[in-house]
C-alpha cells in the first residue's frame, strides 16, 4: 500500500443494492468514509448503484458513478478515473469479493492486503492459523465425499453446522441435528455431488454465547475496538440477533480474553482498516467463529453507543494517517445501547417466522437506555412491536423439554405481571405441575377444541412465545403453523427464549409504556 497525500484521488467501492444481508449500514460507513477523505483534502470517486442510499447524493463526493457493482464496471471505471487509490472494505462483501481481482489489475488497495483477506475466507487457511497462534475454534474440516462427512460429524458429535467452504454472512448454512438432516442437506442445499463442490463441517455449540468484537488497526495495532453480546444463543445468525453494547453479562475475564485474541489476529494479519471478529463463549472459555476483514453491520451501532466513528478512523487509516489509541471503558460506557432487527415476515406469504444460521432480517433499530431493560423495550418498540397489556393472555409453545423447564422463572415473572397464560398441552402440564395457573389449548394440527387457530385468528392473545425446535426454515411442523398464523393475525411474536426472558425482566422494571422514558 502506497502512502496517500492530500490532494490524491481515491475511489471508495459501495455496497450495491439493499438485500438481506446488505443493506443501510454498510452504506453509513461509505458514506462517513467520504465525509472523512474530504475533510482531510483527499479527491473522492464513488461507485453505487443504490438510488436510496444518501452515498448517491451528488453532493457527498466529487465525481459519483450510478453503476452496477461488477468487477468489469469497477474496472472501466478505475481506468477512466486512474485513482491513487482504492477502498473496499467498507461496502460490505459484496466490495470484498472485488479485492483479488482488483489486486491482480494493478490497483494500489488501501488497507488490509489480499493476502490477509484470502488467510481469513479461506476456512483452511484460518483454521491453520488459529491453531498455530493457539486460538480456539470448533472443531471442523472440509469433505468433498459424502461418507467422510458423517465420519466427522459422528466423531465430533451432532448437531453441526454445515455450509459451503468459501460462504460468509450466513448464506446456505445449515445444522444438521442428525445424520438424515446432514445426508438432506448435503445433497439438496450443497450438492455434493457437482464437480469441485467442496463442504466445511463443525461442530455446532449449543447454549453459547456470540460476542462481537468490531475494532479498527493500524499497521497490526488496534487503535479502537467494541465488545457487544448477543441476547439470543448461538444459532441466531448475527444480522438477526438482538445485540447489547455494552455487554452486561459478560465475565470481565471473557472480555480480556476476547481483546486479547484480537490482538493475536491484528497483528498476525498486519491489519490496516476496519475488521470484525465473531466468538462462541461458555463460562470463561471462547471459540473464535470467523474474522472479516472489513466493515460490519455492527459498526455505525457501535460508533453510536461509545461516540466514536470507527467508519471515520477506518478512513484515516486507510490513507495512512496516524492514529493514535483511543480505546474507550467500557466499564464507563454511561448509556446501554440495544441493536434489534427488523422484519418483513408478514410481507412474504408462506415464510417461516424463525430465525437461524442464514440471515433472515430486512433492517435493524438500534436504542439508547440508562439501563439493558430501558434500551431493549425502546429497540422492540421501534421495529414495530406491540407491547402485550397486563390482564391479557399471552400463548406459550416451548419445542424442547429443555426450553419448557427453562422457562418456568419466567413464566412465574408474567403471572405477576399480570398476565395470563395459555399453553399447548406438554407445557401446560409441565407449567401446571410445577404450580403456575396455565389454560390447555391443542395444536392446530389436532383439530380439537380450544384450539391455538381460534385463539389466534379471534386475537384472545397479546403475545405469542414460540420456540422452534430446528436451527432451520425446512420444515412445516406445528410450529410453523403457529408462527405463521400468529403474523399472519398481526400479533407480537417472539422465536427466541432469551429474548422472551429479557421481555419479562424489562417488564417488571416498565410494566407500562408510561413508566418508559422517552
Amino acid at each position: 500500500m502506497l502512502q496517500m497525500k492530500k490532494g490524491d484521488k481515491i475511489l471508495i467501492i459501495g455496497s450495491g443494492p439493499y438485500t438481506i444481508g446488505s443493506s443501510v449500514e454498510f452504506d453509513w460507513c461509505g458514506v462517513q468514509v467520504l465525509r472523512t477523505l474530504k475533510s482531510l483534502g483527499f479527491k473522492t470517486v464513488f461507485i453505487n448503484s443504490n438510488p436510496e442510499t444518501v452515498s448517491t447524493d451528488f453532493d457527498e463526493c466529487d465525481r459519483l458513478y450510478f453503476e452496477e457493482l461488477t468487477i468489469e464496471k469497477v474496472l472501466d471505471i478505475c481506468a477512466k478515473e486512474e485513482p491513487d487509490g482504492v477502498i473496499f472494505s467498507t461496502g460490505g462483501q459484496i466490495a470484498q469479493n472485488m479485492a483479488q481481482a482488483l489486486h491482480d489489475a494493478g490497483l494500489n488497495l488501501l488497507g488490509t492486503s489480499v493476502e490477509s483477506v484470502d488467510r481469513c475466507e479461506d476456512r483452511g487457511k484460518f483454521s491453520q492459523m488459529c491453531d498455530d497462534l493457539e486460538i480456539e475454534q470448533p472443531q471442523w474440516a472440509s469433505f468433498d465425499k459424502l461418507e467422510d462427512a458423517f465420519k466427522f460429524a459422528e466423531k465430533v458429535g451432532y448437531p453441526v453446522l454445515v455450509r459451503p467452504s468459501f460462504v460468509l454472512s450466513g448464506a446456505a448454512m445449515a445444522v444438521a441435528m442428525n445424520e438424515e438432516q446432514l445426508r438432506d442437506f448435503l445433497n439438496t442445499a450443497v450438492g455434493t455431488g457437482k464437480e469441485n463442490t467442496s463442504v466445511v463441517i463443525s461442530k455446532f455449540e449449543e447454549n453459547s454465547k456470540e460476542i462481537e468484537f468490531d475494532g479498527v488497526a493500524q499497521n497490526g495495532e488496534i487503535v479502537c475496538s467494541a465488545i457487544a453480546e448477543h441476547v439470543e444463543n448461538a444459532g441466531v445468525h448475527s444480522g438477526d440477533a438482538t445485540i447489547t453494547l455494552p455487554p452486561q453479562y459478560l465475565y470481565l475475564e471473557t472480555i480480556r480474553r476476547v481483546k486479547n485474541v484480537a490482538k493475536k489476529l491484528a497483528k498476525e494479519l498486519n491489519i490496516t482498516g476496519p475488521f470484525n471478529i465473531q466468538f462462541l463463549a461458555k463460562q470463561n472459555e471462547i471459540k473464535v467463529i470467523e474474522c472479516n476483514l472489513r466493515a460490519s453491520r455492527s459498526f455505525p451501532f457501535a460508533s453510536k453507543v461509545l461516540n466514536q466513528n470507527f467508519a471515520g478512523i477506518s478512513a484515516k487509516v486507510l490513507v495512512g494517517e496516524k492514529v493514535e489509541p483511543q480505546e474507550k471503558d467500557l466499564l464507563e460506557t454511561t448509556q446501554v445501547g440495544v441493536k434489534a432487527a427488523q422484519f418483513s415476515f408478514s410481507r412474504l406469504k408462506g415464510a417461516d417466522p424463525a430465525l437461524g444460521v442464514e440471515m433472515s432480517s430486512t433492517g435493524e433499530v438500534g436504542c439508547f437506555g440508562a439501563t439493558e431493560e430501558e434500551a431493549f423495550l425502546k429497540s422492540m418498540i421501534s421495529t414495530g412491536f406491540t407491547m402485550p397489556e397486563p390482564g391479557s393472555k399471552i400463548l406459550v409453545t416451548l419445542g424442547k423439554l429443555r426450553d419448557k423447564v427453562d422457562f418456568r422463572p419466567t413464566a412465574g415473572k408474567f403471572l405477576k405481571l399480570g398476565f395470563k397464560l395459555v399453553a399447548t398441552e406438554k407445557t401446560a402440564k409441565l407449567f401446571n405441575e410445577h404450580h403456575i395457573p396455565c389454560e390447555t389449548v391443542y395444536k392446530i394440527s389436532e383439530n380439537k377444541h380450544p384450539n391455538v387457530a381460534d385463539l389466534i385468528a379471534n386475537k384472545e392473545v397479546s403475545l405469542v412465545i414460540n420456540t422452534p425446535n430446528k436451527f432451520s426454515h425446512e420444515e412445516r411442523t406445528d410450529g410453523y403453523l403457529i408462527r405463521r398464523a400468529t403474523i399472519d393475525a398481526n400479533i407480537p411474536l417472539i422465536i427466541n427464549l432469551q429474548v422472551a426472558k429479557l421481555l419479562a425482566k424489562s417488564l417488571e422494571k416498565f410494566p407500562t409504556m408510561d413508566d418508559l422514558p422517552l
